[in-house]
């Protein structure tokens, strides 16, 4: 059963340019939206949606607030119907690295939708693994010195609670459009057991049966789990 999907969402800036546009616009939002209609269309209660990693804060700062200024008029304009539709939305990251321009309308969104039973979506923003890993460790050592944690029972279910994702089941299916076959620092940890699957489409491009072909992908994987 397919409970958790996630999406590397590569491709934007090349769609962008494939059509004369000088910045990304909000066709790749539209993409996301479609996913969500997907999911929700099939039951699977999570999807987690890449938005901005850590690393394109390497990105020229004008087409940055760009697309936090798309991501401000977004929650916007979609507040009431997020809400209607019981789309709960969380925001996965570095929140030390949000914008103050993205601080207030992201917590305003979460409690908004926090009651949303259709399906919960993460959005992984100021994201990367590694730094979640380094933070978990962190977390975990702070934890062992103050007498919290005892060193022996650490194992994989332990360290899943320290995950910023910890709310939220890991990945059954991953997919990545735009052509590329990597993970690009995402979800390392939690990607262990997850099924992938590249499309050539760049994500706005991202079509119903772009999604269903993956679906079916997965459902016909033997997941046997190492047993």
């Amino acid at each position: 059963m397919l409970t958790h999907l996630a999406c590397i969402m590569d491709g934007n800036r090349r769609w962008a340019k494939q059509q004369g546009l000088l910045k990304v616009g909000r066709d790749g939002i539209d993409a996301a939206y479609r996913t969500v209609d997907f999911c929700i269309k099939h039951t699977i209660g999570y999807l987690s949606l890449f938005a901005f990693s850590l690393e394109n804060f390497k990105r020229a700062p004008d087409e940055i607030n760009h697309l936090f200024d798309l991501m401000v008029q977004e929650m916007d304009k979609q507040h009431d119907e997020l809400i209607k539709r019981g789309i709960k939305v969380c925001f996965v990251g570095d929140r030390a690295l949000f914008p103050d321009s993205i601080q207030e309308p992201c917590t305003r969104i979460e409690q908004a939708t926090q009651a949303g039973t259709a399906i919960h979506v993460n959005i992984m923003f100021c994201y990367g693994a590694q730094q979640e890993l380094v933070d978990m460790t962190k977390r975990i050592v702070q934890d062992v010195q103050n007498g919290i944690v005892a060193l022996d029972a650490i194992d994989p279910t332990m360290l899943a609670q320290y995950t910023w994702t910890s709310h939220t089941p890991p990945p059954d299916l991953i997919i990545r459009t735009g052509g590329v076959q990597r993970l690009s620092n995402f979800l390392l940890y939690q990607a262990a057991y997850a099924e992938l699957y590249f499309l050539p489409c760049l994500w706005p491009a991202l079509t119903q049966e772009d999604l269903e072909k993956a679906y079916n992908y997965f459902i016909s994987c033997k997941r046997n789990f190492g047993k």
